[in-house]
């Protein structure tokens, strides 16, 4: 079974990581505790809406970049092929924000 808050998490931590940032400094810029920053990154909890936005300003990631690679992880695992319809220049800024560290 798929669960959406890994995903959210996958992608969360795979951002902070790329940009080389610490839990702890993504958790004072976002307002949130360190402990619940990091279950959110596990995928031991859920976040609200507005603390998932949060986060994402504090990592200076769109909402929707974030959503959008958490859709593609989902449709891989329910293989499913999502029609890409988002402009190339978005798309190589998003990949540049969202991609994995290597």
């Amino acid at each position: 079974m798929i669960l959406l808050r890994s995903e959210i998490g996958d992608v969360l931590r795979e951002a902070r990581q790329r940009q080389g940032r610490t839990l702890r400094e993504v958790s004072s810029a976002a307002r949130v505790s360190l402990g619940y920053l990091s279950e959110v990154e596990r995928g031991q909890k859920e976040a609200s809406s507005e603390l998932l936005a949060s986060i994402c300003e504090a990592l200076n990631v769109p909402l929707s970049f974030v959503l959008r690679a958490v859709s593609e992880r989902v449709a891989v695992a329910e293989g499913v092929h999502v029609p890409d319809t988002v402009p190339d220049e978005l798309v190589h800024r998003e990949q540049d924000l969202l991609s994995p560290v290597a």
